[in-house]
């Protein structure tokens, strides 16, 4: 198969769909790899590095598109890499569909296979493709948390981790998945008075077992989100419901509660955001301001560590990646029911459920 890779074009995303040592697998496999020219810089691999394990460099996307079968990315298609897409297309990256609409249109309009990484599923129900970059944010999302509370970022000025005879400053993580628990190690790392809220009593005992005496649990009712909403001063949203539209967990009357100077990060704005008040942002543009509540809700918070965050990403979809390349796409997800669950739109229909639901169309089974 030919397999290609192009620059990611999206504000600020520096990572790259396959790394060098990726196309090397590929290539020892048989299959030919495309890159454009300049895609591995972000993460400072040249087109050097690329040719050295067999790749060949292209000049810009439409040729990387057109010499291709399957094109590998990381963020989901643009306006502009969608009118390259054509029916005999496979697509493999993240898409987060449910809050795009336009994106949804587009890639039916294509007729392109289209396979997302988040919805990608393993044996045990876990999200394989989505786990690295959860890992990611969710560390991230404590360390970008505790710079915007610094008074010169516009913060309350409150540290963290407190001092002896200061208080720590409390950390509410909504949500114990993967993203949550991630941000709970960072958060307890730094010290800081932290709670886990999810509506899984299962999960809650988990975490307090994982955590011992290190954090609190609370069971994630409105009374209880709205408490902690107006008592802590770092609020991290970290839920996902696979595949659907986040659900809004905080209301903008919750966030007039809180004090002034204190942050909201939203990790789960990719797929439409857990705060009422949320709205995509980018790394050139991070926060904004909701009655005095910073809020950081950048869409692709890995992309700010890309190095880490690409070959995190590449050790978990290259397996897949090779599947796809050395079976074909639709043999390969009738081969693996897991597979399967990443696709979301194929020869026009909307192919996964949740997706179907929270854009409105009919759901159309592979």
């Amino acid at each position: 198969m030919r397999v290609g890779v192009p620059k990611e074009i999206k504000n600020h995303e520096y990572r790259v769909g396959l790394t060098p040592g990726s196309v090397a697998e590929l290539t020892a496999a048989g299959h030919t790899v495309n890159i454009q020219t300049g895609a591995g810089l972000g993460i400072d691999f040249s087109d050097r590095d690329y040719q050295a394990v067999g790749a060949t460099i292209l000049p810009d996307a439409p040729a990387v598109f057109r010499d291709s079968d399957m094109i590998v990315k990381v963020k989901e298609p643009q306006a502009s890499e969608i009118a390259l897409l054509e029916p005999r297309h496979v697509l493999f990256t993240y898409l987060h569909l449910a809050p795009d609409p336009d994106q949804a249109t587009g890639l039916m309009k294509s007729g392109a296979t289209c396979i997302a990484y988040e919805t990608v599923t393993s044996r045990t129900g876990a999200l394989p493709l989505l786990k690295p970059m959860s890992e990611v944010a969710g560390r991230m999302s404590v360390q970008v948390g505790a710079h915007y509370l610094e008074k010169e970022q516009g913060g309350r000025g409150v540290l963290l981790g407190g001092v002896p005879g200061v208080a720590p400053a409390k950390v509410a993580i909504l949500g114990g998945g993967v993203s949550g628990v991630n941000a709970a190690q960072m958060a307890v790392g730094m010290r800081a008075d932290v709670t886990i809220y999810d509506i899984s009593n299962d999960r809650l005992a988990e975490l307090d077992m994982f955590f011992s005496s290190q954090i609190k649990t609370q069971y994630a009712s409105s009374a209880a989100i709205a408490a902690a909403v107006k008592n802590a001063h770092l609020v991290i949203g970290a839920v996902l419901v696979p595949g659907a539209a986040a659900p809004k967990l905080v209301t903008r009357d919750m966030v007039k509660t809180m004090k002034r100077g204190s942050v909201l990060v939203d990790i789960a704005i990719d797929q439409g955001g857990c705060f009422e008040t949320s709205h995509a942002t980018t790394h050139e543009d991070p926060v904004f301001e909701v009655d005095g509540v910073i809020h950081y809700c950048v869409a692709n918070m890995p992309g700010a560590v890309a190095r880490t965050s690409a070959f995190a990403l590449n050790n978990a979809t290259l397996p897949f990646a090779l599947r796809l390349a050395n079976l074909g796409a639709e043999a390969a997800m009738r081969a693996d029911p897991h597979l399967a669950n990443g696709l979301n739109v194929m020869a026009g229909k909307i192919r996964h459920q949740a997706v179907a639901e929270a854009l409105g169309h009919e759901y159309v089974p592979f």
